[in-house]
């Protein structure tokens, strides 16, 4: 009898254990999803209001080697801390040293506004991904946290600023989990708290009106032997242009780090370069986001070439010292060569594109579940077995090779590539 109710009383204790830690991380994820959920939104309205202001007045662009300049020098006097940006965050998860300096969401947030205000051709990911988790980590800094449960705050913060940036709260909640581990281990103890602050910074940034984009795939057809074949071709190069995009992101800032030594002038210099490419192209198609063309990939096809511009102006960005993030530019790189290989692919034009859009981001970023996620959270669960063998192929086509160079890249990928190195 005594030895039941000695267990009984354990079984209780483990419950009010479980409560406690549910309460605990679903009012920790209230905290952070409000408050980056709030900031992206003022970050997407902000940033919508640079972009408009830039189109109707191109001239500014002639100002942007200046613009690069000022990004430069704040970056240099004042934020020389938090430079690394998202290879901070994940450096910090992995080997934890010091609190995330809040100082880097105001200044991510400068510098990505000051970036698309002046020309450069950038994403907006990374932003709200380092305002997110400088916000969240603000947290370690005011209670008392263990080293695991800070690694979950980290993984909160990413989580809420991907999720409420495009959109996504799945997707956000699986790429903060991926990305840290990539094919290695999850933490499956942050699955409750990374979608908990998912869906809260996805509706808290909606709760101020912020639109995001929507994209449709109006016809799937059934994935027959030569429609799978078509996937997977398809899907060989959407790997290879992720891996062409992280290789010249690092090749562009080895460069600039090996030929200019005073980092102010690195964005300076490079925003000559991007001006007269900008003036010799005669259009403006190829800077900032490039949501419209994104969007029109899939419905109107797209000149070949139209993803190798864009690929080429956005590593060279980000490599000159530009702030922003990888992703949208990812989108754009994969969702025009997606919608030129209709002309040589027999599926739809809008499944190409879709198809390329989380392809070639997953190959850059290799997170293919979070990737297969998004895509079908865009486009829906009709195409999800068509993304599904895009991402995985892309995935492995990628390379080892990916945008951020603090990724820890193990499991299956690690283990593929580990034997035929060898």
């Amino acid at each position: 009898m005594a030895n039941q109710d000695f267990k009984r009383h354990i079984a209780n204790l483990q419950q009010f254990t479980i409560l406690f830690y549910c309460i605990k991380w679903l009012a920790l994820s209230l905290c952070i999803g409000f408050f980056t959920g709030c900031v992206s939104a003022f970050f997407l309205t902000s940033l919508n209001w640079v972009t408009g202001w830039r189109e109707s007045h191109v001239w500014i662009i002639s100002l942007l080697p200046l613009g690069g300049l000022i990004i430069g020098l704040t970056y240099h006097y004042y934020g020389s801390s938090v430079v690394k940006g998202n290879n901070l965050l994940l450096e910090e998860l992995h080997s934890p040293k010091q609190i995330i300096p809040l100082r880097m969401a105001p200044l991510v947030l400068f510098g990505t506004l000051a970036t698309h205000l002046f020309g450069g051709s950038a994403g907006r990911e990374g932003t709200a991904v380092q305002m997110g988790g400088a916000i969240a980590d603000r947290f370690s800094h005011w209670f008392t946290i263990t080293p695991t449960d800070r690694q979950v705050i980290l993984i909160m913060g990413i989580s809420a600023g991907f999720a409420s940036v495009f959109g996504t709260p799945i997707a956000g909640a699986l790429f903060a989990l991926e990305v840290m581990f990539i094919s290695k281990k999850l933490r499956l103890t942050a699955l409750l708290p990374s979608f908990a602050v998912a869906y809260i910074a996805h509706y808290s940034c909606l709760l101020w009106n912020v639109p995001h984009t929507h994209y449709i795939i109006p016809f799937v057809p059934q994935l027959t032997p030569l429609n799978f074949a078509c996937t997977i071709a398809a899907a060989v190069l959407f790997g290879l242009a992720a891996l062409l995009f992280s290789r010249l992101v690092h090749f562009f800032s080895s460069v600039f780090k090996k030929y200019v030594a005073y980092p102010p002038l690195r964005p300076f210099i490079g925003g000559i370069f991007i001006e007269l490419s900008v003036y010799l192209l005669g259009t403006t198609k190829y800077i900032g986001l490039g949501v419209p063309t994104i969007v029109e990939s899939f419905t109107t096809a797209q000149p070949s070439y139209a993803f190798l511009l864009k690929l080429l102006l956005t590593t060279f960005t980000l490599g000159a010292g530009f702030k922003g993030g990888e992703v949208t530019p990812l989108f754009f790189v994969g969702a025009t060569l997606g919608s030129a290989l209709f002309l040589v692919v027999p599926l739809p034009m809008a499944l190409l594109a879709g198809m390329g859009f989380v392809a070639v981001f997953c190959g850059a970023t290799n997170t293919p579940i979070a990737c297969i996620a998004m895509g079908i959270e865009l486009f829906g669960l009709d195409c999800g077995l068509y993304i599904a063998l895009a991402c995985a192929v892309a995935y492995f086509t990628s390379g080892m090779t990916g945008i951020y160079s603090s990724q820890v890249v193990g499991g299956m990928k690690g283990y593929v590539y580990g034997r035929f190195r060898k």
